[in-house]
C-alpha cells in the first residue's frame, strides 16, 4: 500500500490529530499520488469509514491542486472535504482529537475562497459568493463545537470555538457583513473557557471585536479590546502591533489621548503625525489637507469615517484656545467665527457656527449654553472643557 496511505491510516488509528492535520494539509503536505485512481481504490479498501470518504475527497483536491487547476475548482473540492470532515466530527462523541485537522482545513478553505474571489476566470460568480459559502462551512464546524456540552473539559470540542470564530470574523470583515459577528461574540462571551483559549487566539479575537466596537461607535469598548490586543501581542510581532495601532490610535484620539511622536516613529505610523498636530491645535485647514493627502491610506485601513469624527475634537480644541486667549466665560460667537475662518473654514457663517457650538454642547464637549439674544457662548466657570475621556 502507498506509504502516504499507510501514514494516514496509522495517524487515524492512533488518534494523532496533529500528524493527521499535517498529512491532510494542502500547504504542509502537497502530496500527489503517481496513480490517482489506484490510490483512491486502495483508500476505499484500506481506510475505515467514515475516514475513507475524507481521504477520497482530499486526494481529489490534491490532484487538482498539484496539476494547477482553476482555483475555483480546487476550492470547490476542498469545500467537499470540509463537509466530509463535518460528518466525522458529528459522529465523534466525547472526543476532540480531530480539532487540529479542523483548524488546518478550515484555514485553507478560507485562503482558497479568497484566491477564488480574486481569480480572473471566476468572474461569473457574484462578488463575495465564494466567501459566503466558505462561511457556511465554517459555521457548520462551529455549531458542532458550540453544541458539545456533555463532554469533559479535556475532551470537549468547545476548545475549537474561538479559532473558528476568528476565521469567521476574517470572512465577515472581508465581505462587510459585520452584523453577523454579533451572535458569535455572544457565544464566546457565554463560553466557560473564554479566558483559557490560547493567547494568540484571544489577541486575534480582541482585535476584531475591538474593530467592530469602533465601527459601532463604542469607543470605550474598542479601546479596551484593542489595548488588550496591543499589550499582549508579542513585542517582536511589530507588523501586527502596527496593524492594531492603526485602529487603536484614532480611538485613543477620540477619547482625548494623543499619541506621542516616539510611538508613531517606532511603529512607522508617521501618517498620524500631522493628524495629531492638527487636532491638538484645532487647525481645521491642516486637518482637512492631511486627510485629503492620506485618503487612500485611511480608506484602505477602513478608518476614514472614524478620523472624520476627529474634526469635532479639533473644533473643541480651537474654541478652548479662544477661551484661554480671551480669558472670559462669555465668548462672542463672532470671535469663534473669526477663529474658524482663520483656521480653514472661510465659508462658514454665524448660523453654522452656532450650530457647531450647539453640537459640542450637546455632546458634552463644552459645558455651557448659547445666549442667542446676545450672540454669546456662556461657558461654565468650572471645567468648561471637560476631559474627553470623561465623556464616554
Amino acid at each position: 500500500m502507498d506509504n502516504y496511505l499507510i501514514q494516514l491510516r496509522r495517524a487515524w488509528a492512533q488518534q494523532d490529530g496533529e500528524t493527521l492535520a499535517n498529512l491532510l494539509s494542502l500547504r504542509q503536505h502537497p502530496y500527489l499520488p503517481a496513480n490517482l485512481e489506484q490510490c483512491m481504490t486502495k483508500a476505499m479498501e484500506y481506510m475505515p469509514p467514515p475516514f475513507d470518504d475524507l481521504v477520497l475527497c482530499h486526494l481529489k483536491t490534491m490532484s487538482t491542486y498539484s496539476t494547477g487547476e482553476d482555483v475555483a475548482v480546487i476550492y470547490a473540492n476542498h469545500s467537499t472535504s470540509v463537509q466530509s470532515l463535518v460528518k466525522i466530527l458529528q459522529l465523534q462523541k466525547e472526543e476532540n482529537w480531530m480539532l487540529p485537522v479542523m483548524f488546518s482545513m478550515c484555514l485553507e478553505l478560507r485562503l482558497l475562497a479568497i484566491k477564488a474571489e480574486k481569480a480572473k476566470k471566476n468572474k461569473i460568480v457574484k462578488p463575495g459568493e465564494n466567501l459566503e459559502k466558505c462561511a457556511e462551512c465554517l459555521l457548520s464546524c462551529f455549531r458542532i463545537c458550540a453544541a458539545d456540552s456533555r463532554s469533559s473539559e479535556d475532551d470537549t470540542k468547545k476548545w475549537g470555538m474561538l479559532t473558528l470564530v476568528n476565521q469567521l470574523f476574517k470572512v465577515y470583515f472581508k465581505i462587510n457583513k459585520l452584523h453577523l459577528c454579533k451572535p458569535l461574540i455572544r457565544a464566546i462571551d457565554s463560553c466557560a473557557y473564554k479566558d483559557q483559549f490560547s493567547l494568540a487566539q484571544q489577541i486575534t479575537y480582541k482585535f476584531f471585536v475591538g474593530r467592530k466596537a469602533m465601527f459601532d461607535s463604542d469607543y470605550k469598548g474598542a479601546d479596551d479590546y484593542l489595548t488588550f490586543a496591543f499589550q499582549h501581542c508579542h513585542k517582536k510581532s511589530k507588523k501586527n502591533k502596527r496593524l492594531i495601532l492603526t485602529y487603536l490610535l484614532p480611538v485613543k484620539m477620540l477619547l482625548g489621548y494623543m499619541p506621542k511622536y516616539s510611538l508613531l516613529r517606532k511603529y512607522n505610523l508617521m501618517e498620524f503625525k500631522d493628524l495629531v498636530e492638527a487636532v491638538k491645535k484645532g487647525d481645521i485647514r491642516s486637518l482637512e489637507e492631511t486627510m485629503s493627502k492620506l485618503e487612500s491610506f485611511l480608506i484602505n485601513a477602513g478608518i476614514y469615517l472614524i478620523v472624520e469624527k476627529l474634526k469635532l475634537i479639533a473644533y473643541r480644541n480651537l474654541f478652548k484656545k479662544v477661551h484661554l486667549a480671551l480669558n472670559t466665560h462669555q465668548i462672542e460667537i463672532q470671535s469663534l467665527l473669526c477663529a474658524l475662518q482663520i483656521y480653514g473654514r472661510s465659508d462658514i457663517d454665524m448660523d453654522e457656527t452656532e450650530c457647531l457650538v450647539s453640537n459640542l454642547i450637546f455632546d458634552g464637549k463644552i459645558k455651557g449654553y448659547i445666549s442667542h439674544q446676545h450672540k454669546k457662548l456662556v461657558i461654565s466657570k468650572q471645567n468648561p472643557f471637560p476631559r474627553l475621556s470623561s465623556l464616554i
